[in-house]
């Protein structure tokens, strides 16, 4: 079943430290070629919690697709856990859970976890050892790398600006408080109807748009404009936005034409077990 939506919304999101931040920004259009556009936060810079809420309000006033770049879950299948020898629940739902119980960091952070609660399972330096023994990732990272993609970041590895394991487990914190509300894919079903969360990766969308693999950043309203047009999308007016507000654009003008796919919807190699435990990042087959 290929599920019908009448907007999507990307979201850049952050796992950083704090309550305020800049690094998140949300995108929503609806069906047609109008520009994506950037929503406000509630206070001018958006903290993790106002986009829960606002994401549980949008769902409720028009089935939308809402796209989030962060792992939804940490690898599960090749090693059988997502923290080998330590107890913690082997389903992602119930991981969520696991995570938002022993994590008291403001707005929904969770860089305890990575830095005492699990610190042995997380490279934060060569004091840890050798980096390749912590790059363990999920099916669909496998399969994205072995179709051209190029290798995506663990959740394991919690060192430099590439890394995305504080944002990664920020984010399941956020998928247990909406869950309720909004059904999380594949973790559950497509709906027949209403609003889904999906996980995305803005590079796919970049690539999509026409951007050159490791230049998928857009500097400029030309670079910014000429990926819009290469989704069918009108272009951008008025300040050229930041990375994160050029990035979460130009993803909600690709999930627009990507939701109709039928083939992403059904990736090849996703199975119940996968579908959860790992999931999947929309936009890989």
């Amino acid at each position: 079943m290929t599920p019908r939506f009448e907007r999507f919304a990307a979201i850049d999101w952050s796992g950083a430290k704090g309550v305020r931040h800049k690094g998140i920004a949300v995108a929503l259009c609806e069906e047609g070629e109008a520009v994506p556009r950037l929503i406000a936060a509630p206070d001018g810079i958006w903290s993790r919690r106002h986009v829960a809420d606002w994401l549980v309000a949008a769902a409720a006033q028009a089935p939308t697709l809402f796209g989030f770049d962060f792992s939804f879950a940490p690898p599960f299948i090749t090693r059988r856990a997502y923290l080998p020898g330590d107890p913690v629940p082997e389903e992602a739902p119930a991981f969520w859970a696991y995570v938002d119980a022993i994590c008291d960091d403001v707005d929904l952070g969770a860089a305890s976890l990575l830095e005492s609660a699990h610190r042995r399972h997380f490279y934060f330096g060569k004091a840890d050892g050798v980096k390749a023994a912590f790059l363990h990732h999920r099916i669909c990272e496998d399969r994205y790398n072995a179709g051209g993609g190029g290798k995506l970041s663990t959740v394991y590895d919690a060192i430099g600006a590439a890394q995305v394991a504080k944002a990664s487990f920020a984010g399941m914190r956020m998928l247990h408080h909406v869950r309720d509300h909004v059904p999380i894919w594949p973790f559950d079903p497509c709906p027949a109807a209403g609003s889904l969360v999906v996980e995305i990766y803005t590079s796919i969308a970049a690539r999509a748009a026409g951007r050159p693999k490791g230049r998928s950043k857009m500097r400029d309203a030309q670079a910014l404009n000429a990926a819009l047009a290469m989704l069918g999308s009108a272009p951008h007016a008025g300040a050229m936005p930041d990375d994160h507000g050029a990035d979460a654009i130009v993803t909600a003008a690709w999930m627009r034409n990507a939701a109709r796919d039928p083939h992403l919807w059904s990736p090849a190699m996703l199975t119940p077990e996968i579908a959860r435990t790992e999931g999947w990042t929309f936009g890989i087959v």
